[in-house]
């Protein structure tokens, strides 16, 4: 007897259609998968068959083959065990199954019977639903995941018994209720808040702006100075996420098993910071699945990349693709994946080994030759594409102590958002919504300046011997900063405070 059912398999952020076709026919016990099946896959047939005796159900002892389709394309992992176990049901007529051709099925099963959860649930309906299946059957465990998409019928359930009686229609199973996004990201807390920070006004200014326009920063300064703090508090002034940009981010960190189920959607900017002894392969993503690494995993938020010259070189270098184009292209000898990439880039990092280079207080210990091997690790490619380049001085005893109250992060965040909706209603017919993403015609259309505005860029651009990015990126940080000061064409004043943050790397680099 032959039976067919749905479900569906991952390839990147995106899901594509699975037919399970399962055929039990007479002859000596056997259980076989075919259909380019990974190892997880294959070892379904040991779960499937506990999982059904130990439910107290019939396990046909006969010959069973199960199709994966289509059979060119690499499956992987135990998101089809419960499509399995329904088509060997289906194929018993004892048990009258008439409907389970209307559901598509997710799952992985346990050896008594129970379904457990899985990963990238999200990303599968969303690419289900676009294909025109409507009605699912999931893990209880990630319906509240699934309950932040439209459009669809989707039943959670715990065990397998509750799947045949479901598909009897012996029980009812009630849809999984919609959530309402703006009820969750209404309740953001942050830990750190800028009111927290003593001084650093000219590091929170170039924050704000950052922050403003989408911009990538680098600060460099002795240790001590707040550097890590001023970058962990950096996300209290970001603009909310939308429910689109949510709803991407949430793909990626459901495919990476680092959603939490409880909230079932990411609704706060990421901010990811891996230690600088991060291999190459966990910044961009890939191995044996590959799985987004956190280049990704900080999409539409931010990566935060402490003691930046600690990293290796090769590690630095990664960034160029994905810092320009906004997404990562992981190719690996099993697998070709394109993972957005679309972060803000936040760094810090000592002038020197000693962290005392060009300090007015202290001495620097470090020779010349341990000087430029420390700072030779960032290229000039890389040092291009970062817009804001910011000294941070360590505060004086007086600021530390000060009972002045410090702007806090929900004054700043003010400016922010009223700077990002004038770049909304700039690019509501364009793609990107960021200063920062300009394109060159973009820039050339909203970046116009007057006279003296073009002569003071003209003398920079030759004084500091700028490349071609750079003098757009220079652009770019102006128009935000004439945002942020509500002007409509961007002022000399404007460019002379965008240049001073292309100055750093001149001095250092």
């Amino acid at each position: 007897m032959l039976a067919k059912v749905v479900s569906f398999g991952l390839k990147g952020v995106e899901g594509y259609k699975v037919d399970i076709e399962t055929d039990v026919s007479n002859g000596l016990p056997h259980f076989e998968i075919v259909g380019l099946a990974d190892t997880a896959i294959k070892e379904a047939k040991e779960r499937v068959r506990s999982g059904i005796k130990n439910s107290a159900l019939e396990y046909p002892t006969k010959r069973i083959t199960v199709n994966l389709a289509p059979a060119d394309m690499k499956k992987e992992g135990a998101i089809y065990d419960l499509g399995i176990a329904v088509g060997i049901l289906s194929c018993n007529s004892e048990y009258e199954i008439k409907n389970e051709k209307e559901y598509a099925y997710l799952g992985e099963l346990s050896f008594d019977g129970s379904i457990k959860k899985i990963k990238g649930v999200l990303p599968l309906l969303i690419s289900a639903r676009a294909l025109g299946y409507h009605k699912f059957i999931i893990p209880k465990e990630n319906t509240i995941e699934a309950s932040f998409i439209s459009g669809i019928e989707v039943y959670g359930v715990s065990t397998l018994n509750e799947v045949l009686k479901f598909l009897k229609g012996e029980i009812v199973i009630e849809p999984v209720k919609p959530c309402k996004f703006e009820e969750i990201s209404s309740k953001q807390n942050y830990p750190l808040d800028f009111s927290h920070v003593k001084g650093q006004r000219q590091a929170k200014r170039a924050l704000e702006i950052a922050a403003a326009g989408g911009h990538n920063l680098l600060m460099i300064g002795p240790p001590g100075s707040g550097k890590s703090m001023l970058a962990k508090c950096f996300p209290s002034i970001l603009p909310d996420l939308t429910f689109e940009e949510a709803l991407e981010v949430t793909k990626i960190h459901s495919i990476a098993g680092e959603l939490d189920l409880k909230k079932g959607i990411v609704c706060t900017r990421p901010f990811r910071s891996p230690h600088h002894t991060a291999s190459t392969v966990s910044l961009t993503g890939g191995g044996s699945n590959s799985k987004p690494g956190e280049i990704s995993l900080a999409h539409n938020g931010v990566l935060f990349l402490d003691e930046f010259p600690e990293y290796t070189r090769q590690t630095i270098e990664t960034l160029r693709q994905p810092l320009e184009d906004g997404v990562i292209t992981v190719a690996r000898s099993n697998a070709t994946v394109t993972y957005p990439a679309n972060f803000m880039l936040i760094a810090s990092m000592n002038p020197c080994p000693c962290g005392n280079y060009g300090s007015k207080d202290r001495e620097c210990k470090c020779s010349a030759s341990q000087i430029n091997k420390y700072l030779s690790k960032l290229s000039g490619p890389i040092m291009d594409r970062i817009d804001i380049h910011i000294e941070v001085d360590n505060v004086t005893y007086d600021q530390l102590k000060s009972q002045t109250e410090e702007e806090g992060s929900s004054e700043i965040k003010k400016r922010v958002d009223k700077a990002r909706e004038i770049q909304l209603e700039r690019f509501k017919n364009d793609k990107n919504f960021s200063n920062a993403k300009m394109s060159v015609a973009q820039t050339k259309k909203y970046c116009q300046l007057d006279d003296v505005g073009e002569q003071l860029l003209k003398s920079a651009f030759e004084r500091l011997k700028l490349s071609a990015r750079a003098h757009d990126r220079l652009l770019r940080v102006a128009r935000t900063i004439a945002d942020l000061d509500g002007k409509e064409r961007i002022e000399a004043k404007h460019i002379a405070e965008a240049i001073s943050y292309r100055s750093l790397d001149r001095k250092y680099f």
